[in-house]
């Protein structure tokens, strides 16, 4: 937590020291610290067991509803039997298809447990798309700081292999020219020679810097060194900025913004489809259930029973899964920038003073590259200098120089324009704000999403568990084609009510 005081405008949410600090047992039931390390498997042991508790609970769950259709198949057989005595004696009394008052309740009572289990499964299912938007909201914007991120790094390295391709074109081109020019002049050729040696010094202190061309150079190529000239940089777009995206699954070593943005996309597409399946899924089935009420319609319960019993296993599944997400990003929010300084795939290529430089930007922290920063723009005022002399003072013993030198302040010009871009770029400031906003999104708009998504799991789960203990009693309780048949043709053979309807008919006309 001492670390995250250095870092402006983030800090932990209380929903992520919360799962921060729930406790965590590994399969041998001994308490383990909660640091985020997800290559350990004494921490993914912690996660497992967490997963496991929804596992439990299906287990609970499938014995409820074992137990309530054991209730319906075997005790309700007597019930049969009384009731068939019952009816006999409250056939004058009773309503509707011959049923009983007291079956009646019954059904009324079985009926109304299912619609309320329906209606708390329609709240869970809003839950849940509130959640999947919110955590596809936090995914998008971490993906979008990521991509911005790249498109920084990427503008660095076109920089920094813009500056010296054009340093190097100027020593093996115009300088060569220039030194054959002077043989016979020791000043002018002295002055040319340290050209060189000074485009040499600025070449080598560019290459050392590692920040941007660690991750970078394999998304962008060696195209861009092989440049005849130099023009203004115009770097690509976030969203089409070059990325590294390997051709393995795993993550490339160094790590890149862009190939973790490119990933995370796909995944996060994914993800998103999946739930709104699964939330399609419930909301069908709650749908179909209410309309099999409505209708009576027993072939039409008994197969949302079974697609309720898949969705079922489906809510306990996705609990236990962003269950284990919920306490792994809590644990890597609570500190992010230890996982950051301590992970092999971040500071491989990169040390830990630039990495601490940009994950805190500090102002009382100095830019790890102002030395070589520093150096080079005196490299290059040199330069300056001498072409300068060069000019007034050479051009009018060897005319034929001043091609060569105008081609050489030319390529000086443009690197002194590209190395103040580059300056810029380097600052902290920029990517800085890359990192507090990818932050934002996964542990602020991200978080919020996966607890929405458990709370909806959670419901859908309790719901349609309550929906598999109600629908067999509904469903059994409903009359079937034969004894609805039977009292139709009852009903239609009693002489005695067909001429009591038609005589009630015939007082209730008072014409007649």
């Amino acid at each position: 937590m001492a670390a995250m005081a250095t870092v402006p405008s983030y800090t932990p949410s209380l929903w992520v020291r919360m799962c921060h600090a729930l406790p965590r047992l590994d399969l041998t039931m001994q308490m383990k610290d909660n640091i985020f390390v997800p290559d350990s498997w004494e921490y993914q042991q912690t996660l497992l067991v967490l997963s496991s508790l929804s596992a439990i609970a299906l287990v609970i769950s499938l014995l409820v509803v074992l137990s309530f259709l054991i209730h319906y198949c075997c005790c309700h057989r007597g019930d049969r039997s009384e009731g068939s005595e019952e009816e006999e004696e409250d056939e004058d009394g009773s309503t509707g298809h011959g049923y009983s008052g007291k079956k009646g309740r019954g059904i009324c009572c079985v009926t109304w447990v299912a619609v309320a289990s329906v209606t708390l499964c329609c709240v869970a299912i809003g839950i849940g798309f509130y959640g999947n938007s919110e955590a596809n909201d936090g995914m998008y914007q971490l993906t979008s700081s990521l991509l911005t991120a790249n498109y920084t790094l990427a503008s660095i390295d076109l920089l920094i292999t813009d500056t010296i391709s054009g340093l190097q074109l100027s020593v093996s081109g115009p300088l060569t020219s220039m030194e054959e020019l002077f043989t016979g002049s020791k000043p002018f050729l002295t002055s040319t020679r340290n050209c060189r040696r000074l485009s040499d010094n600025v070449i080598n202190l560019l290459s050392s810097i590692s920040l941007a061309r660690s991750g970078i150079d394999a998304g962008l190529g060696n195209d861009s060194i092989s440049g005849a000239s130099i023009i203004p940089l115009t770097p690509a777009p976030p969203s089409v900025a070059p990325t590294l995206v390997p051709s393995s699954g795993l993550m490339p070593s160094p790590f890149s913004p862009g190939w973790a943005a490119n990933t995370l996309m796909v995944n996060e597409d994914y993800r998103w489809l999946s739930y709104v399946l699964l939330l399609l899924l419930d909301l069908i089935v709650c749908l179909f259930i209410l309309l099999g009420l409505a209708k009576q319609a027993r072939w039409l319960l008994i197969l949302m029973t079974v697609l309720a019993w898949l969705a079922l296993f489906l809510s306990w599944g996705s609990l236990g899964l962003e269950t284990a997400t919920v306490v792994a990003l809590s644990d890597f929010c609570t500190d992010p920038n230890i996982f950051v300084l301590n992970s092999t795939n971040f500071n491989t290529g990169t040390s830990s003073d630039v990495l601490d430089y940009y994950l805190t930007c500090s102002r009382r922290m100095n830019s790890p590259f102002q030395q070589v920063m520093t150096q080079s723009q005196r490299a290059l005022s040199n330069i300056h200098t001498h072409l300068s002399n060069l000019d007034r003072n050479a051009l009018t013993q060897f005319p034929k120089a001043e091609k060569s030198l105008r081609e050489v302040q030319q390529i000086l010009n443009s690197t002194e324009g590209n190395f103040h871009q580059l300056v810029a770029l380097l600052n902290c400031r920029g990517l800085n704000k890359d990192y507090i906003d990818s932050l934002k999104g996964l542990c602020y708009d991200g978080m919020e999403g996966l607890l929405y998504l458990s709370l909806y799991s959670f419901l859908s789960a309790l719901a349609f568990t309550a929906i598999l203990c109600s629908l067999p009693g509904a469903w059994r309780s409903f009359p079937s084609e034969s004894e609805e048949y039977e009292d139709s043709d009852s009903e239609s053979e009693d002489p005695f009510t067909s001429h009591q309807d038609s005589k009630r008919f015939l007082q209730w006309q008072p014409w007649l």
